[in-house]
C-alpha cells in the first residue's frame, strides 16, 4: 500500500492568556492508502487536534504534514478548501444536517456548484449506498439518529473522497445502531478502498478498525494492529463507483 498521510514531528500550541497549551508534542505517523485506522484517547489527549490537522481544518505549529505527497503547510486557503471538498469526507457526532432540508438536498450540498442533474443522481446513489434510498425526501426531524448519520455518511461519500474522517460517529447512537454505522465504514473501506480514520474514546468502537493509534498527553502512546477485530455482517452492498449513476 502507498503512503497517503505522512505526519512528521508535528506540534500544536495554543495560547490561553499567558499560558501555552501544547496539544501535540512532536507526533509522527504514516497512514497508507486503504487503511482503516482508529485514533483513540481520552478527552484532552490531543486526538481531536490531530484529526483537525489531518483534515486540513487546522495547521500545526511546527513539523510537516504531507497529504498524498503534497506539503499541506505550503497550500493556500483556497487549495486547502479544495482538498477538504474533493479528497476528504467528514462525519461528525452531531450529524451537521440542515434541519429544513431533505436528505437528498443535504447530500447535494458538497456539489453545490456542479451540474444539477448530476448532483441529483450522485446524491441519490450515495443515499442508496448507505441504505437511505427510500428516505430521499425526508427532513432530519423525520429521521432517527442512525438514519441521520447515514445521510451524513452519504454526504461525506458523494464526492468520492479518498479519505473519510469520522469524529465520534457513534457517540450519539445506541450500541446496535452504532454497530450498523461501523459496518458501513467497514464496507466503504473494504469495497471502495476508501481510507477511513476514526476518532473515538471508546475501545469497543476502535476495535472495528484494523489499526489503533492511542494518543495521550499530545504524543502517540501506542500504534498497533488490532487483534480480534470486530467485523460487522455484510449487509447492503456498497456500489464501487457513485459516478456511474449520474444518468437518471
Amino acid at each position: 500500500m502507498a503512503s497517503l498521510i505522512d505526519v512528521r514531528t508535528i506540534t500544536k500550541m495554543y495560547r490561553m492568556g499567558d499560558v501555552e497549551v501544547h496539544a501535540l508534542r512532536g507526533v509522527s505517523l504514516t497512514i497508507n492508502e486503504g487503511e482503516f485506522v482508529a485514533i483513540m484517547g481520552p478527552s484532552g489527549s490531543g486526538k481531536s487536534t490531530l484529526m483537525n490537522i489531518l483534515g486540513c481544518l487546522d495547521q500545526p505549529s511546527g513539523g510537516q504534514y504531507l497529504l498524498d505527497g503534497v506539503d499541506v503547510g505550503e497550500l493556500s486557503d483556497d487549495e486547502l478548501a479544495a482538498i477538504r471538498n474533493q479528497k476528504i469526507g467528514f462525519v461528525f457526532q452531531q450529524y451537521m444536517l440542515l434541519a429544513r432540508t431533505t436528505a437528498l438536498r443535504n447530500v447535494e450540498l458538497p456539489m453545490l456548484y456542479g451540474n444539477g442533474r448530476e448532483r441529483h443522481a450522485r446524491a441519490k446513489a450515495a443515499l442508496e449506498a448507505v441504505g437511505m434510498g427510500e428516505r430521499l425526501d425526508h427532513k432530519p426531524n423525520e429521521l432517527s439518529g442512525g438514519q441521520q448519520q447515514r445521510v451524513a455518511i452519504a454526504r461525506a461519500l458523494v464526492n468520492n473522497p479518498r479519505i473519510i474522517l469520522a469524529d465520534e460517529p457513534t457517540g450519539a447512537l445506541d450500541s446496535k445502531t452504532g454497530e450498523e454505522i461501523m459496518g458501513i465504514f467497514q464496507r466503504l473501506n473494504r469495497e471502495q478502498g476508501i481510507t477511513v480514520i476514526l476518532v473515538t474514546h471508546e475501545h469497543d468502537v476502535a476495535q472495528h478498525a484494523a489499526r489503533i493509534i492511542s494518543v495521550r498527553d499530545g504524543v502517540i502512546a501506542t500504534d498497533e494492529s488490532v487483534r480480534n477485530r470486530t467485523l460487522v455482517g455484510e449487509g447492503r452492498h456498497v456500489p464501487g463507483e457513485l459516478e456511474a449513476a449520474t444518468a437518471d
